[in-house]
């Protein structure tokens, strides 16, 4: 069974006669006649009564006729659908992001709901390494990433950069500064994560410290933001201070006994990671809904 069979035969029932079908369907009396007939075939059933003044359609025709009207408006709707799927104005995004973007992202999902509202975003909040595979592998169509590295086999744009900030004791005579420089820092001990736990931000706060010059003993490894930040305090008793690095995505952690000051010259970039080729609509609806927010 064709579509095009049930729109004939919705066309005759609706015209009463096989010549003002084909002349509202635009093509040849024989071809109505032709695909009618093959669909009564194919059903087993006789759809019209037909005589030399007029044609009918039968009980079985009368019992058919709206299931091939909700057939033909399924198959209308289908492709609307898949004309908006192709737009971008529906359908799903799978986004790989984490919970340290939802500052930045939820806004820009916001948004993304108001212009967009048959798109719907599909987060999957995993590590930065899981995220890329995902995105590789098929099973995200875009994905937030820390670092500007390039990443192999894949497309990524800047979307926003978060400042670096220096959380030290409070007790420290670096404390009194309002910002900070790489020289300021040097020889104290620096408590980062190791570098298989985030390679693009391990990279990015050494590589800074190694182009000034900067020689930074390592202290112990930066656990969580919270708990890195109650040992630092706590260090400020021991007699042996240290400091960290964070990126900051909306406001400064409340702390007790912690100094914070901008790092200088260090930004942290977060870009949109895709496969390489032209921005899918959707994905393109998503970018752009993150650069409206940037600046908010």
């Amino acid at each position: 069974m064709e579509l095009r069979q049930l729109e004939y035969f919705v066309a005759v029932a609706d015209e009463g006669g096989f010549g003002r079908a084909a002349v509202r369907l635009h093509v040849v009396q024989a071809s109505v006649s032709q695909q009618v007939a093959r669909l009564e075939r194919q059903l087993g059933l006789r759809l019209f009564d037909r005589t030399t003044r007029r044609v009918g359609l039968t009980a079985a025709g009368e019992r058919l006729l709206p299931e091939a009207r909700a057939a033909l408006a399924a198959a209308a709707r289908v492709r609307h659908v898949a004309d908006e799927i192709v737009s971008g104005a529906e359908g799903v995004l799978r986004l790989g992001t984490t919970r340290a973007f939802a500052e930045r992202v939820h806004p820009a999902l916001d948004l993304l709901a108001e212009r967009v509202p048959g798109l719907r975003v599909r987060l999957l909040q995993e590590v930065r390494e899981r995220r890329i595979e995902a995105l590789r592998s098929g099973e995200l169509d875009a994905a937030l990433v820390r670092g500007d590295a390039p990443l192999p086999g894949l497309s990524v744009t800047p979307v926003w950069d978060d400042p670096l900030i220096v959380a030290l004791p409070a007790t420290h005579p670096l404390a009194a500064l309002p910002r900070f420089e790489p020289a300021d820092l040097a020889g104290l001990p620096l408590r980062l994560a190791p570098r298989d736990h985030n390679p693009a931000f391990h990279d990015l706060v050494t590589g800074l410290m190694r182009r000034a010059g900067i020689d930074v003993p390592a202290g112990p490894h930066f656990t969580t933001l919270q708990e890195t930040l109650a040992a630092i305090a706590a260090d400020s008793t021991s007699g042996s201070p240290s400091w960290t690095v964070f990126d900051l995505v909306g406001e400064l952690p409340a702390a007790r006994r912690i100094a914070f000051g901008p790092l200088l010259g260090a930004r942290s970039a977060v870009s949109l990671a895709v496969r390489p080729g032209p921005l899918s609509p959707a994905t393109r609806h998503l970018l752009d809904a993150l650069e409206a927010t940037r600046a908010q």
